[in-house]
């Protein structure tokens, strides 16, 4: 030791400082995070894009990649064979698959993760994404590239950022597409185009669309789209203003004129405000606007809404302060994050571009809950005010809101609230699947942080929601028209009882009303299945103009316009009087089996000479009433003129009564619909990623059973004036109104290549629904005779024997069987 200098131990002192600093741990944790790309040179993938332009309304594209590892070869191969859980495997599966890319991939859907197996000393891992062609963005899919390249065509880039030097073979299948290899490189196999052998980098190629699917994606993103869906709304407006202003009773009591000026006054101020909050939301959609204003808009927006409705109006003072003490105090407290963002340590912008503080969350909720909220609650003042002003409120609703409007307005808060942290709890729960989704497998560690999301979200959760909550409110507007026509109907009654048990229906303004409930509501809903906006305008108007035109005819040819108007007036004008019908209806049933028997050789307790004598009597009785110049036709009875009548002594009765039968029995046809909605696989995956898709399933219900419900409600009212002795005939007529716009829509989605079975399925039900209404109106009608009956169904035999029984069951069961069929073809 003592020939050894210290200078010369140097370098065996720096190697144990090198391996003292650096732990045995830590340089095995730097090892496990490489990835080791050049070990994966030896394996072999397969990578097939196909593309399907027959999907349902966007070009699909599917991918399948199937990557071969040997297990020696590669450090990281039998990490792939771990749980999917954890992180071992995502790091390994991020390695094989995405090696350095750790941007988003947003417009990717995986049905499944990668299916991983082991096959003799190799691994065998098959990955299947899936994306579709909605608007100009790129879309990254697997191992595949696709951008906008000009009007119908778009460039697709085979460019993996993984196994570059592996031994590929990569096919493309167009699906009928025009195909057009830019790299010069492919060859034709089996209907397909491959490429084998070359860089990866160097396989690009173009697809053509045809010209009805980039049309349709050129014009829903163009600026004549968003005028498309502006005009409906402005349409909309006008028409429920027109109706409003035609609707105007004339009426000498003051009470009555007051009161009709507030309901006409509610519909106007609907109209207009509708028509401006929808171009706003529309202008916020569309242009980029911060955060803090859109916040802003939104919130004044609802507080305004909200006190236009004036939902006190009627009532107490007290009424008033409740409810303005509650929205302004909401208004407040999300008014107070925009304009003083600081005291929840938010930027000016609102949007941290990192994790938000505890306290910076509870203002990004605060702000997002005052703004749905307020929403909600103008959507409930002004539905509370139309069914006030038209006279449908329940007495104890009103006497309650009377006589404690605190109680009330502080219980419909909490539902509302309750309401608003459903939304908000469902918006958290899907972006956080997006965000797991979007950034698999690197999770957290993608490009874009993790709490910056939850930042973004969070500032824009009002807006996504509003847009829901506003799309539908079209029910408002339905509900607005059936207030007015309430209004109508009741003081009319009153007015003038007996004019009024004699109105075969809706008369004047009112049928504009009843077009119009009709139209906002089952009209509107037919249009959504239909599936583009833009229609919406027109086919507003083209139900509007082909129940007119149905009701043109059917004047003429319905039983009671055939017995001529005087015969309404002489037997029909008091409740006297229609039991007197009654009794003859009842008489003449009894008289045609009195005659059927004794046809067949029976014992009857009558002579046919008695029988005959009795149906004299009655064609008298009827002749008798109606006008000498017109008498009816000689295969019109009593029995005919009772079913047409209804089982009510007013139009506004009958139409109650149907609406109710037609909401039980659309029912299975709303569930049928949510099931084909939800049938495909991605619509169920949209379930846990889309902010809005859990809400749009309970819309949708609520939506679909007040079209059923209006539906009916319209068949009532016009029951008395649509043709047809059967009344299923009558269900026909107004099935076939509904069918001229929808005719029209199935023709357009035709042209343009989109679907219309969806329509056609609805026009069905709506066709079963409304036929089994008919049957149900007729039941009620001779209810009275259910007692010399074994059961309702016995009785609608009876009723239907005298005009073919069996012609209106193979009528129904026709109908129901086609859409049992149509709803099977498309489940399948």
């Amino acid at each position: 030791m003592k020939g050894i200098r210290w200078w010369q131990l140097m370098p065996l002192i720096f190697v144990n400082l090198m391996w003292w600093g650096c732990s045995p741990s830590e340089a095995l944790q730097n090892d496990s995070r490489s990835c080791r790309e050049s070990q994966l040179e030896s394996s072999r993938v397969d990578a097939l894009i196909q593309f399907d332009r027959h999907d349902k309304d966007a070009v699909k594209i599917h991918s399948d990649m199937t990557v071969e590892i040997p297990m020696a070869d590669w450090v990281l191969a039998d990490r792939l064979l771990l749980d999917k859980h954890s992180e071992e495997y995502r790091h390994a599966m991020q390695c094989l698959l995405r090696g350095k890319d750790t941007s988003l991939r947003r417009s990717e859907w995986r049905f499944d993760d990668p299916e991983v197996k082991e096959q003799g000393q190799d691994i065998r891992v098959r990955y299947e994404s899936y994306a579709w062609i909605r608007d100009h963005a790129p879309i990254k899919i697997g191992p595949w590239v696709i951008k906008w390249k000009k009007r119908g065509t778009w460039t697709v880039q085979f460019n993996p950022t993984t196994l570059r030097k592996a031994h590929w073979r990569v096919q493309a299948d167009l699906g009928g597409l025009r195909f057009d290899d830019t790299s010069k490189t492919a060859s034709p196999h089996d209907g397909k185009w491959m490429w084998e052998g070359g860089p990866p980098g160097l396989i690009t190629f173009d697809v053509g669309l045809p010209w009805q699917r980039w049309w349709v994606l050129t014009y829903g993103r163009s600026f004549w789209s968003k005028i498309g869906v502006g005009a409906w709304w402005v349409c909309a407006s006008v028409v429920v203003a027109l109706a409003a202003l035609r609707g105007r009773l004339r009426h000498p009591s003051a009470e009555s004129d007051g009161r009709r000026d507030s309901a006409v006054q509610a519909v106007l101020q609907w109209a207009a405000l509708s028509g401006s909050v929808a171009v706003m939301l529309i202008v916020i959609g569309s242009q980029h606007i911060s955060p803090p204003w859109s916040a802003l808009m939104c919130i004044s927006a609802g507080l305004t809404l909200t006190l236009v409705a004036r939902p006190w109006l009627g009532g107490t003072p007290l009424q008033a302060r409740a409810v303005r003490a509650a929205v302004i105090s909401v208004a407040a407290a999300g008014l107070l994050v925009v304009v003083a963002p600081h005291l929840f340590y938010l930027p000016p912008h609102l949007v941290s571009k990192t994790e938000p503080s505890v306290l910076g969350k509870v203002g990004y909720v605060l702000m997002g809950l005052a703004a749905v909220w307020l929403w909600l609650a103008a959507m409930t003042a002004w539905a509370w005010r139309f069914a006030r002003e038209g006279l449908m409120a329940p007495a104890s609703w009103t006497d309650r809101w009377n006589r404690t409007p605190v109680l009330c307005v502080t219980l419909a808060s909490l539902a509302l609230g309750a309401v608003a942290g459903g939304l908000l709890g469902c918006l958290s729960w899907a972006n956080e699947n997006q965000w797991e989704r979007s950034s698999w497998p690197a999770g957290q560690t993608a490009g874009q942080t993790h709490g910056a999301n939850v930042a973004n979200y969070l500032a824009n959760f009002s807006l996504s929601h509003l847009t829901l909550i506003f799309s539908d409110s079209w029910v408002l507007t339905g509900i607005a028209l059936l207030a007015l026509l309430s209004y109508r109907a009741r003081t009319r009654r009153q007015a003038d009882e007996n004019r009024e048990r004699s109105a075969l229906g809706p008369e004047g303004p009112d049928v504009l009303l009843t077009a119009g409930v009709f139209s906002f509501t089952a009209g509107v809903q037919g249009a959504s299945v239909a599936g583009n906006a833009a229609q919406y305008p027109i086919w507003l108007l083209l139900n509007i103009a082909s129940l007119f035109g149905v009701l043109s005819v059917a004047r003429r040819w319905s039983v009671l316009g055939r017995v001529g108007e005087t015969f309404c007036l002489r037997r029909m004008r008091s409740e006297g009087w229609r039991r007197e019908l009654m009794d003859r209806a009842h008489e003449h049933r009894f008289l045609e089996n009195e005659s059927r028997v004794l046809g067949k050789g029976g014992s009857a307790s009558m002579t046919l000479d008695q029988v005959e004598a009795r149906q004299r009597d009655l064609r008298q009785w009827l002749l008798t009433g109606c006008d000498s110049d017109r008498p009816p036709p000689a295969h019109l009875s009593v029995m005919d003129i009772a079913l047409a009548w209804g089982p009510e002594g007013h139009w506004w009765d009958n139409a109650v009564r149907a609406a109710r039968v037609a909401f039980w029995f659309g029912i299975p046809g709303t569930v049928g619909l949510l099931v084909l909605e939800l049938q495909p696989r991605l619509q169920q995956m949209r379930l846990r990623y889309e902010p809005t898709a859990l809400p749009e399933i309970a819309v949708k219900f609520i939506a679909l059973q007040v079209a059923w419900a209006a539906a009916g409600f319209v068949l009532g009212a016009l029951w008395r004036l649509l043709p047809g002795r059967p009344s299923p005939v009558r269900a026909l007529s107004l099935v076939l109104a509904y069918a001229v716009p929808a005719c029209l829509a199935v023709l357009l989605n035709l042209l343009t290549g989109g679907a219309f079975t969806r329509l056609l399925l609805y026009s069905l039900f709506m066709a079963v629904v409304l036929t089994a209404t008919s049957v149900i109106m007729d039941a009620t009608t001779f209810s009275e005779d259910q007692q010399y009956t074994h059961s309702r169904f016995a009785l609608i035999v009876s009723i239907y024997r005298l005009q073919g029984f069996a012609v209106y069951v193979a009528w129904f069961l026709a109908q129901l069987a086609a859409a049992a069929t149509l709803w099977e073809y498309l489940i399948d």
